[in-house]
């Protein structure tokens, strides 16, 4: 049997059939695989034109919901530890870094993708991670040496899902509104 919080504060139990339990747990383990895999791949060039870095890190385009998923996940990402967001179910939002409402209308998708992969580029002093460099790293955990903390599909996910997040915070007249014409 499983738990899940309600809203309300009530308990459920959810009572799933060992088949479905195997099962998420072979795609969980093959999704693991796969991550490790790509995080273990040499790390693409990428070239800084100005503020941003234009070309995509892999030949896809990314996926909102993967991008997302990893904005929200507080063993990945980690996004929500500095950033506030839209992101009403989610709680104890950080802080200390602008706010990722909006942040499609004010950033283009190079300027995410520089800042995502190596904030240090624009700002030597900045307190968030470069994701996927690494220079000037210390005091790593022995299987982290060597490795991004993304892999660069994850970046252009996570580039992809910000570029979309377009509307802005209430109250914040800086940022317009772009949605495509009719």
């Amino acid at each position: 049997m499983v738990s899940d919080d309600h809203p309300g504060g009530l308990r459920v139990r959810v009572r799933r059939p060992a088949a479905l339990r195997l099962l998420a747990l072979a795609s969980a383990a093959a999704a693991s695989a796969t991550r490790a895999e790509e995080i273990a791949l040499p790390l693409r060039p990428v070239a800084v034109v100005g503020d941003a870095i234009p070309a995509s890190l892999t030949e896809e385009a990314g996926d909102p919901a993967r991008g997302r998923a990893i904005v929200l996940d507080r063993t990945r990402g980690l996004c929500l530890l500095c950033h506030p967001g839209p992101f009403p179910e989610e709680r104890f939002q950080g802080n200390l870094a602008p706010d990722l409402t909006g942040v499609g209308a004010r950033l283009s998708e190079g300027q995410l993708r520089l800042r995502i992969v190596d904030g240090r580029l624009l700002n030597p002093q900045t307190i968030m991670p470069s994701y996927y460099s690494l220079a000037g790293r210390l005091r790593v955990a022995a299987a982290w040496q060597g490795r991004p903390i993304l892999a660069a599909r994850e970046i252009e996910d996570v580039v992809t899902f910000l570029t979309g997040l377009r509307d802005p915070a209430p109250g914040d007249r800086t940022a317009p509104v772009m949605r495509p014409a009719p």
